[in-house]
């Protein structure tokens, strides 16, 4: 996996700018730290940091097509294509040649041979920047489900981009500022923000599926692929055995490396399921057993289960682990550690995130790639398989707004009534929503109930889970780590969409169809687990440094944040021992705390201006 970044200028010769594209570039090195490399030209300029992968000594970029000076396409990649075995085969065929074993050429040559088409022909995980040097025009394109990150801003000739907005950043055309747009979706919709949105104002990010094509007289946004809606055939047998085949069929794909692979183990059925899998994919290939990995907490047995934790993970590591029969290590996160992350996760994303949760995912990918440079995760099965609270929560169904709002609050409870006036959240996340809701692909006849699952359904692929892909991307990329998504293949995302949701969920069983397709893999126990969410530190001390925290800044007549924030408001709710509302949805007494000083933290170390 990679970095990429890039500059597009019609006025300004670029041969000239070096300097300004190689600092865009060393921005990423964590993202690529293997090898950089910079192309330019007059009107295009493109920079690549490399994280090896496959073909360790040939997968070089920038790529063009030919050697010399004169190239008719560049490429820089970051990404898996998990079929360009089968791709390359097909274009050798066609009468291309190849240089390199990259699957990155691959990318390349199909985009000589198909155009613009290219992309419908990908299974895989990737971002890319296409210059096509005999159209002065360059192609931004980002994977089915946006699982690799792409930002862009439009500048008055041209664009800039970058695979994280710190790119884009570094160069003098872009300022970090905060628009009233960028203030909603950091308080309003902090657990799901708007597809395309880079909270920094004029800062986008090309959506999934879509191609941004960017020449001289205009910049268009394509789609190349989205959900299609027909009536599903097959019978409950039928319907399980092609959900095996399509994820062992992923699983397996995804093993494909020529650096140390493993698997997070968290002990649901999500994780365990693509662990039993790769294990069985490497048994049949004459390889060792799967490396496995998992968090955990001082004192993490005698927290309290809620409704988003309801088991803790370590008993049920163990069993999938001793089943299976993985390398398997648990990483345990003490409080003095997560506190030490906390700069460096904020560097890592670029804006406010998760917190504490952020720490502890960074510091468990920070040890995993002590030994490993790739990692399969059981991300994603909750969204196209339904296994979230919300998508059995009656009221929250019926809800006319996105159904893990309901009947909770956000950090826009908290800002001024001046900014509240202005921003007018109530209002922004009611068009939010419904612009969503007319994205959905509607199927003719079928019934309301069966219709608002299926909202519910693309919501959760196209609002709720983009975001947490780019929590996984950025922070794992923050050390050297690619972390892969089988639930996320788009051919098992595609057939599920259309399975209806009593085979989904069989006798209301959450997840009872990926429970029943994996069941003779795993122990009863594993596979039966209910829901239970990434888990978060009980530790006490953590929450006390927060809280002293806050109150410096309550102090602070310079603190940024309470340039939007009710500074009287947050002293009342503190002096009161009442949680802040939290960005996050799954119940967390310390999140709007994480929140505050986050947001603080964040205008004052990007010195984002206020609009």
């Amino acid at each position: 996996m990679c970095g990429i970044t890039g500059w597009i200028d019609w006025d300004t010769d670029l041969l000239h700018q070096a300097g300004t594209v190689r600092e865009m570039t060393a921005t990423l090195a964590c993202r690529g730290p293997d090898a950089d490399g910079v192309w330019l030209s007059r009107h295009a300029a493109l920079g690549h940091r490399r994280l090896s992968v496959i073909d360790l000594d040939g997968g070089v970029q920038p790529l063009a097509d030919r050697p010399g000076t004169d190239p008719a396409a560049v490429l820089g990649y970051n990404g898996e294509l998990y079929n360009h075995r089968e791709l390359r085969t097909e274009l050798e065929a066609l009468g291309h040649t190849f240089r390199t074993r990259s699957d990155t050429e691959v990318v390349l040559r199909a985009h000589l041979q198909w155009g613009r088409s290219a992309p419908t022909r990908f299974n895989g995980i990737f971002a890319y920047a296409l210059w096509d040097a005999r159209r002065e025009e360059l192609l931004l394109v980002r994977d089915h489900l946006g699982i690799k990150p792409l930002y862009w801003h439009a500048h008055r000739s041209g664009v800039l981009f970058g695979s994280e907005p710190k790119a884009v950043l570094a160069n003098p055309l872009f300022r970090a500022e905060l628009d009233t747009e960028g203030i909603a979706e950091l308080f309003a919709l902090p657990a799901a923000p708007s597809a395309g949105h880079g909270i920094f104002r004029g800062l986008h990010e090309v959506r999934p599926g879509h191609l941004l094509v960017v020449g001289r007289a205009a910049t268009r946004d394509v789609r190349y692929w989205r959900l299609e809606s027909a009536e599903h055939r097959d019978d409950a047998a039928t319907t399980r055995r092609t959900v095996r085949e399509l994820l062992a069929d992923a699983v397996e794909r995804q093993l494909i490396s020529d650096v140390p692979l493993c698997t997070l183990l968290s002990g649901g059925v999500d994780s365990s399921a693509v662990t039993a899998l790769a294990a069985a994919a490497r048994e049949r290939a004459g390889q060792g057993k799967v490396t496995s990995f998992s968090v955990d907490f001082p004192g993490s047995a005698e927290r309290t289960p809620d409704a988003w934790r309801t088991t803790r993970d370590a008993p049920y590591v163990a069993a999938a682990a001793e089943h299976i029969g993985t390398l398997h290590t648990t990483v345990l996160v003490p409080d003095d550690d997560l506190l030490d992350a906390r700069d460096a996760v904020l560097r890592a994303r670029d804006r406010p995130g998760w917190g504490e949760m952020d720490a502890s995912l960074h510091l468990l990918f920070r040890e995993v790639r002590r030994r490993s440079t790739v990692a399969l995760s059981g991300e994603a099965a909750d969204e196209i398989f339904g296994g979230y609270p919300y998508f059995h929560d009656a009221q929250a169904l019926a809800a006319p707004t996105f159904p893990w709002l309901h009947g909770r609050a956000t950090p826009a409870d908290l800002l001024r009534p001046d900014v509240r006036a202005e921003v007018r959240p109530e209002e922004y996340t009611a068009a939010a929503y419904h612009r969503s809701l007319g994205e959905v692909p509607r199927l003719p006849g079928e019934s309301a109930a069966d219709a608002r699952v299926r909202e519910v359904f693309h919501l959760a692929i196209t609002r709720w889970l983009p975001p947490l892909l780019d929590r996984v991307d950025r922070v794992s990329m923050s050390v050297g780590l690619e972390v892969r998504v089988p639930f996320c293949d788009h051919r098992l995302v595609e057939y599920l969409w259309n399975v209806p949701w009593a085979l989904k969920a069989p006798d209301g069983r959450a997840k009872g169809l990926l429970r029943d397709a994996v069941r003779d893999l795993l122990p009863p126990q594993v596979t039966d687990r209910p829901k239970s969410g990434y888990p978060s530190t009980p530790a006490v001390r953590y929450t006390e440094v927060l809280t002293a925290r806050a109150h410096e800044l309550l102090a602070d007549p310079n603190a940024p944040v309470f340039e939007l924030v009710d500074r009287e408001l947050v002293r009342r709710l503190l002096a009161e021992g009442r949680p802040l509302p939290s960005p996050r949805t799954a119940p967390n007494p310390v999140g709007g705390l994480d929140h505050l000083v986050q947001v603080d933290e964040w205008l004052r170390a990007y010195r984002v201006g206020l609009r």
